[in-house]
Order: C-alpha cells, then sequence, then structure tokens
C-alpha cells in the first residue's frame, strides 16, 4: 500500500541510475511466436489442441500441486540443472539454482531458476525453462547479455560501497550508521554483466516503514547502478468486513487466533511497538473484537479474516497452496507504530504488518489491502518483479488485481467487491480511494497509460497502466455501475475495449505472472506475457486474446488486435549494441525476406533503448532503399530514461525485403547507454 506521504511519491530525477530493462532472450509476440521459436531451435513439438471458444484450454491449466508433489518436482529440475546450463548454452562458470516449478495438466513444466557465476548470486540473471517430456520448448530470461565480467577482484573496497548506501539510506530517513550486509554480486539487469557490491541497509524510514534498502554500486568504479526498497507497502466482529467466522485454535481454556486449516496462520498484536512479533491474539472466548478500535481485537479480526480469504482465493482460483505454495502461512501483525498510516509486506519475516492510521483510528486491516499485502509475497515468490521502475509498477499492479479478486471472491455483503483500493480505510480522510483502477488519474497522481517516462514515477503510481489494463480487460471501456458503484473507463486511442470478465482476466495474469515474467518485467515484456498466457489458455485466434490486445491498446501499449505487433508477422534483433556518449551514430539490423511487394504505411517499430537521459537521442528508421524515417528527434528538456516506445511508420515507398537499420546517435554529453534490441512489426 502506500501512505500520503509526500516522500514517496516524488518523483525519480535524472541522475538516479537506469531502470532495469527487459531483455529477454526470446521476445514474445504470443503462443504463435512460441511454436516458431521452438521449431528454429530444434525442440519442435506438437502444437497445443485447439479450445473451445471462451473456455479455458484444461492441458494448460496449472495443477494443483500438493508441497510433496512441488518438492519433488523441484528435486528433479536440481537434479538436471547442469544438463539444463549446458543446453542453454551458458558459461563454464554459471550454474542454475531452482527456485519454483510449474506443471500444467499437459505436462508441461516452467521452472524458475536464479543463476550464479563463479559462485556469486547475479542480480537480473533470473530466467523460466518450458519443457515437456524432457524437451525445452522455450526460454525467457531477465537479461540477454552474455555472462562475462573482467574479473572478480574488487578495484573499489567494501567499506566505500557501504558508506554509499548508509548515506542513502539517512536520506530516506533511516538512523543506521552500518549496513546489515555486504556482499559481492554480479550485476545483469542492465547494461553490460558488471562485478558489483549489493548492500543492505535497515532501520527504519521516515515515516515509520521498516527500511531495508538494497544499494548496488559497480564494484570496478564505485557508481551506484541500482537501488530499491525490499519492504513492499501494502466469529469476529471486524470494523470492515461485519460479522464473519474466523478459523481459529482452542487449546485448553484458551482460543487463539492461529488457522490450523491455512498453514498455521497466525495473528499478533505489537501494542503499537515497531519491531519482534508481538503477542499472540488470545482469549477465553471465541469471539474477537467489538466492530470498532476500542477493542484491539477488531483489528485482529479483520487481518485474520483478510488472511483467511487470500489463502482461500488463492487455493480455490489457481491451485495455489499459500504464498510460496508450499502449504506454509504467513503471518499477520497488526496496531504496528502510533498512528502509522500505511501497510507491508517483508519477505525478511513472511508477514504482513498493520499500522492504525491516522489517529490510530482507521487501521489499514480492509480486505483488499489484506489480500494486497499477501500478494506482494506471492509475486516475490514467482515473477520476483524488482520493485522499481516499470517492474515495480506491476509489482504493485498486481498486488492491487489479486487484492480486487480477494475483494470479489469473499463476496462480503459489508464490503462488496469492487475497483476501487483501500476505500475502507479512509487514508486520505475524506473518504475516497486510494486507488481508481478504471481511471488511475483520479487520485491525482497515478498514470492511465504508458509513456516512456512512466517509470519515473513511485511505484504506486505507475502501477496505474497495469490496473488500467485490468479493469479494461475485465470490465471493458465506457460508463457502467458494478454492485453499486459507477465506472467510467477512457482509453489512450479513444477505441472501446470489450471486457473478457474478471475471471478470466485474472487467469490469464496469474499464467503470466508464474510463468511468463522474470524480475526485469516492464509493460512491454508484461503485454508479451499475458498474450502467451492468453494464447495457451484460450488459442490465438480467440477473442480472449484479441481483448488482450485491445486492453493494452487501451493503456497505449502496443497496438489493436486489428493491426500492428500484436497480430501480424515480426523480425527482432536481440543483440545489443552500445551507444557512445556524444559520439557518432551505431546501427542495429534486421533482415525481412519472403516477403512480396512494399511495406505497409502503418508499419510497427519497437525500440528497447537504456540510457541515463534520453532527450539526447536522435532515433531513425533506416529503410532498405536508404531513406531515413524520423522517430525521435533530440530535446535538452526530455530527463526521462530509457526509450521503450513502439513508433508507427508510413513506410509504403520502402520494399518490404532487405536489411533495415535502426540508427541511433546520441548528441550531448554525460550519459551513454544501449540499444537492448528492436523489432519490427508487419501488420
Amino acid at each position: 500500500m502506500s501512505s500520503s506521504s509526500s516522500r514517496r511519491r516524488t518523483p525519480r530525477t535524472a541522475s538516479r541510475p537506469t531502470a532495469h530493462p527487459r531483455t529477454a532472450a526470446v521476445a514474445l509476440a504470443g503462443v504463435a511466436a512460441l511454436i516458431a521459436v521452438a521449431v528454429q531451435s530444434g525442440a519442435a513439438t506438437a502444437a497445443p489442441a485447439k479450445p473451445q471458444a471462451g473456455k479455458v484450454n484444461p492441458a494448460h491449466v496449472a495443477v494443483g500441486l500438493t508441497p510433496s508433489q512441488r518438492v519433488e518436482l523441484i528435486r528433479d529440475a536440481d537434479a538436471t540443472k547442469a544438463a539444463t546450463a549446458r543446453s542453454l548454452g551458458l558459461g563454464a562458470q554459471e550454474k542454475l539454482v531452482v527456485k519454483d516449478v510449474v506443471k500444467d495438466a499437459d505436462g508441461t513444466l516452467h521452472t524458475r531458476y536464479e543463476r550464479t557465476y563463479a559462485g556469486l548470486p547475479v542480480l537480473g540473471g533470473d530466467l523460466v525453462v518450458t519443457s515437456r517430456s524432457g524437451k525445452t520448448m522455450d526460454v525467457v530470461k531477465a537479461t540477454g547479455a552474455t555472462l562475462k565480467v573482467a574479473g572478480l577482484t574488487p578495484a573499489v573496497p567494501r567499506a566505500a560501497a557501504e558508506k554509499q548506501a548508509v548515506q542513502r539510506a539517512k536520506a530516506l530517513g533511516s538512523s543506521r550508521t552500518a549496513a546489515d550486509s555486504v556482499r559481492k554480486v554480479i550485476w545483469a539487469a542492465s547494461g553490460k554483466p558488471a562485478l558489483a557490491y549489493e548492500t543492505v541497509v535497515g532501520g527504519l524510514q521516515d515515516d515509520g516503514t521498516p527500511n531495508r534498502l538494497h544499494v548496488i554500486t559497480d564494484a570496478a568504479t564505485g557508481k551506484k547502478l541500482y537501488e530499491y526498497q525490499g519492504i513492499e507497502t501494502g466469529v469476529g466482529n471486524t470494523q470492515y468486513s461485519g460479522q464473519v467466522n474466523l478459523t481459529t485454535t482452542h487449546s485448553g481454556s484458551s482460543y487463539t487466533l492461529t488457522d490450523g486449516t491455512r498453514g498455521g496462520h497466525k495473528t499478533y498484536n505489537l501494542n503499537h511497538g515497531t519491531s519482534g512479533t508481538g503477542t499472540l491474539f488470545s482469549q477465553s472466548n471465541d469471539t474477537w473484537g467489538n466492530g470498532t478500535t476500542s477493542n484491539a481485537a477488531t483489528a485482529g479480526a479483520d487481518a485474520h479474516y483478510g488472511a483467511q480469504e487470500t489463502w482461500d482465493f488463492y487455493k480455490n482460483t489457481f491451485g495455489r497452496s499459500g504464498i510460496k505454495n508450499d502449504g506454509v502461512g504467513a503471518y499477520s501483525r497488526v496496531h504496528y507504530g502510533n498512528s502509522y498510516v500505511n501497510a507491508f509486506w517483508d519477505d525478511g519475516c513472511f508477514c504482513m504488518t498493520y499500522g492504525d492510521g491516522s489517529g490510530n483510528n482507521d487501521p489499514l486491516t480492509a480486505l483488499d489491502v489484506a489480500g494486497h499485502e499477501m500478494s506482494h509475497g506471492v509475486t516475490s515468490n514467482t515473477a520476483g518483479l524488482d520493485y522499481s521502475d516499470e517492474s515495480g509498477g506491476l509489482n504493485e499492479a498486481t498486488s492491487d488485481i489479486m487484492g480486487t479478486g480477494v475483494e470479489f471472491y469473499a463476496n462480503n455483503s459489508s464490503d462488496p467487491g469492487d475497483y476501487l483500493i483501500g476505500e475502507k480505510i479512509n487514508i486520505n480522510g475524506d473518504g475516497t480511494p486510494l486507488r481508481y483502477m478504471d481511471k488511475p488519474s483520479k487520485d491525482g497522481g497515478s498514470a492511465d497509460s504508458w509513456y516512456s517516462g512512466v517509470g519515473n514515477l513511485d511505484v504506486h503510481y505507475s502501477s496505474g497502466v497495469a490496473n488500467h489494463f485490468f479493469y479494461l480487460l475485465s470490465e471493458g471501456s465506457g460508463a457502467k455501475v458494478i454492485n453499486g458503484v459507477s465506472y467510467n473507463s477512457p482509453t489512450a486511442d479513444g477505441l472501446p475495449v470489450t471486457g473478457i470478465g474478471r475471471d478470466k482476466a485474472l487467469q490469464i495474469w496469474y499464467r503470466a505472472l508464474t510463468t511468463k515474467w522474470t524480475s526485469t518485467t516492464d509493460y512491454a515484456g508484461a503485454r508479451t506475457g499475458t498474450l502467451a498466457a492468453a494464447g495457451e489458455l484460450y488459442g490465438t485466434s480467440s477473442a480472449e486474446y484479441k481483448a488482450v490486445q485491445d486492453a493494452w491498446a487501451g493503456v497505449a501499449v502496443g497496438a489493436r488486435s486489428g493491426g500492428g505487433d500484436g497480430g501480424g508477422t515480426s523480425y527482432e534483433s536481440t543483440t545489443p549494441v552500445a551507444i557512445p556518449d556524444n559520439g557518432p551514430a551505431v546501427t542495429s539490423s534486421i533482415t525481412v525476406s519472403g516477403r512480396t511487394g512494399n511495406a505497409p504505411g502503418n508499419l510497427q517499430v519497437g525500440v528497447d533503448i537504456t540510457h541515463t537521459w534520453r532527450g539526447d537521442l536522435v532515433i531513425d528508421l533506416v529503410g532498405p532503399s536508404g531513406t531515413a524515417y524520423r522517430l525521435k528527434n533530440f530535446s535538452s528538456s526530455d530527463s526521462a530514461d530509457n526509450v521503450k516506445q513502439t513508433y508507427t511508420v508510413n513506410a509504403s515507398a520502402e520494399p518490404a525485403n532487405g536489411t533495415w537499420k535502426l540508427r541511433v546517435q546520441d548528441q550531448a554529453t554525460y550519459d551513454t547507454g544501449t540499444i537492448n534490441g528492436w523489432k519490427l512489426t508487419f501488420p
């Protein structure tokens, strides 16, 4: 969740390190591209059975694994990880570490790995391998860069990296004078892989939220490469959900808020403390709270109920058994701090924590908040979306989306499902919700649609792009009333979107999260992943697949189903090309063959460039005839990072076949970048 603190909502300055680009080794354009890539690489497999219109293809539904079945699959993957590394062409110093396995009904396995290099963790080295019957069908990587560094001996002292991180944490409100930990890593999430330090600083932030700041420092130059915050913000008589049934434990003469049927989840009372576990809620009767803040157990009942409903939502909707899918429950802490206006998930304690709001009058224990916080844990244990830039927006949106799913799933008459976030907790003090999914900008800061600098926003604001997409995919555009709430959702291109229903939208999002995305996935990658998921579940010619295209186009990510990169044939280059600072133009080439006639008047040019000051760049598309088509001009005032954008070019005067080039020149000093890749799509 997000508080009203201005510090949390400060846009990133131009001097902050670059965002994570998503440079997937296999840039997907849906299921058709998956199959084509598999055939070209020699891993040909039969195409999946075509699903019936409007119905999920059961072959591509993830099966619900028992904890022991999941452990066995992970053990099997671990036993063959060396062979898998060789088959992927990884270097001699690279090793795979199994993180998770998802199994489809047809036996397809989606195995998620982390990587090490010479024994060091590789940040941004995660990947997902999809296989069936021992044959690799697809690989999605967080980075496409070759993993190689000049040496493993730092030129910068460890103490210098620690000092840099501690100073940064101090600027965010921490009073710590030393780091909790410093370790050597390989940084591969953006740019050229480098030996680096990862420094973690604890303490408290200036609004009372626990601090777990991660700072990545280049071990050769001392330059800060990246930073992110490891704390992710997010019969009982409850305050928000009315009278509900709670699963508790009775022992002797006492009852405790312990849920033995859901992994042993426990709810504790911190009694306004900020550390430790607190005291397990315990009393002589099994009626908890009185529906008001005068009784400390009221917030405990809300949190316990929220955890209960969230567990059941994931179990009954996706077959997922707990946050880690291992049958183990997290725990909840309520009454954190004094007048603390926030809630957060912490991987370190594997727990959710809730403040009591302004004046300790509005605990942040509403149902959608509970679902939001627990979903941060699910994201951490699946795609691991980095909590910064566009991937951070996706991380936050995933929690909003799943929290909304929990609220609708619970079907509680005191808190009916809606597409408003935090509408019960009065965090703004005026009765308005924290966020709106149908039109995110109604909160005064969130983005309705994608633009090149959206990753510079606080993650609670950049999440608006994905929240809006999910609403459009579920309910469609335009005015409507749902459960008594009025919505009126616009689109970036002014064209209508027809929704497919929330249930289908949730299945598509969850499958992309668990089998298609990596730590560095951005909005372009999210579109690719959801299209692949929709294609597997419903077919690439289905209404659901087209709706995913149209909903993303509705938030300015990609083209509509009637044309553009979603429905055409794509040609792509994923070879990185360095862009020199204030130097000569560089080019990246794509050869197109096998087409007839000229290129179309709506040729789509997808550009993925990492750069620390995009205004320096001039970008052209050069056709086979040598004619240049200007995509982007120099602008001294455009201080945003990166260029991740799809341009439409009238290239009808060009022959379709031949060599096409992306030409990029940096025309000012101080900043460098890389062409991570680019794509031509013929509708």
